[in-house]
């Protein structure tokens, strides 16, 4: 079943087109991430699923009812990315309060609150003022209310923001164990090491466009990309290799290597065969891989003509707030 699904969706603010024919699918148990630079359209698909705005043109729905029925958000658990809960609140009182708004009887909540807690590691500080909380804390303290109904559907923005490399590793745990136990978890983070490691599903939003969206390994599979290192000395008989078929291009940061992209459906053996034929020794060769992070960036930037991929690696805008 699907959980969240968008046809053709379109949201227009005036003249600004805020999202432009969206057409996606989260199925039932799993984690899904949204990605996008700031202004792509991430915040307004997840406020039109919620209700909080409605559509332009298009569907949307939300555990199979049309998006923003009532009856489908109360089965929806939601961590915003800017939340700011009252300092005066303990971690305890502030989930009690959550707890009540969600219908969580009061009997159920001194059960539930505790353990909740205990699962994103804050147990022990659950009597504290949250203003005494670090920024880590209050995001494991966001992800708790969103969990203490237990929702179907648990929408997460930018849920490891502020958290220590030790606390991203337990969300991510907790995460995988949400999803074991039947749970959807639908997150949109900029940590894009972080999406790789826990996502089933990526979707790639560019001006309002879903520009790709697959499973990482479809999203990171390369053409079938080597990189090959001859003995010092040799060179490398680029013409012969391209001739085969093969694309070569030099390495100028590593000399004596080059990369050699394979023609789809065909294997490197038929370039070893040759660089064998002509007595030439292969020190080196190792099969390149895509991360998510190369493959958001060059999806941003052939998205937008005329951007200087330099001047974009050092600016890294991938994700965060609209």
């Amino acid at each position: 079943m699907s959980v969240i699904e968008t046809v053709e969706l379109r949201k227009t603010y005036g003249r600004l087109q805020a999202l432009k024919g969206v057409s996606l699918r989260v199925e039932k148990g799993q984690i899904y991430g949204l990605l996008g630079q700031n202004g792509a359209g991430k915040t307004t698909l997840i406020k039109i699923l919620l209700g909080i705005v409605g559509l332009t043109e298009g569907q949307a729905s939300l555990l199979g009812a049309p998006a923003g029925d009532a009856n489908a958000r109360r089965r929806v658990g939601y961590l915003p990315e800017d939340h700011a809960f009252p300092g005066y609140h303990t971690g305890y009182s502030l989930m009690d309060f959550y707890g009540s708004l969600y219908g969580v009887p009061s009997a159920e909540r001194k059960k539930r609150i505790p353990e909740t807690l205990e699962q994103v590691g804050i147990a022990g500080r659950m009597h504290y003022k949250i203003k005494t909380y670090s920024k880590g804390m209050k995001q494991r303290l966001g992800i708790a209310q969103a969990m203490l109904h237990r929702p179907d559907l648990i929408i997460l923005d930018e849920p490891t923001d502020g958290v220590d490399p030790m606390g991203r590793a337990e969300i991510r745990d907790l995460m995988a164990q949400l999803k074991d136990d039947g749970h959807t978890i639908f997150l949109n983070s900029h940590l894009l090491g972080e999406v790789e490691l826990i996502c089933d599903r990526v979707a790639i939003l560019q001006q309002g466009k879903l520009v790709r969206e697959g499973t990482i390994a479809e999203l990171t599979k390369t053409k079938g990309t080597f990189v090959l290192g001859l003995l010092a000395g040799q060179t490398f008989p680029t013409d012969a290799v391209a001739q085969l078929g093969f694309t070569v291009r030099k390495l100028p940061d590593t000399p004596g290597h080059v990369e050699v992209t394979l023609p789809d459906g065909q294997t490197i053996e038929p370039v070893m065969k040759l660089l064998s034929g002509q007595g030439l020794t292969v020190t080196h060769i190792v099969e390149k891989k895509q991360s998510l992070e190369d493959v958001f960036m060059t999806t941003v930037e052939g998205a937008e003509p005329g951007v200087d991929r330099g001047r974009r690696r050092r600016a890294r805008p991938v994700g965060g707030g609209e």
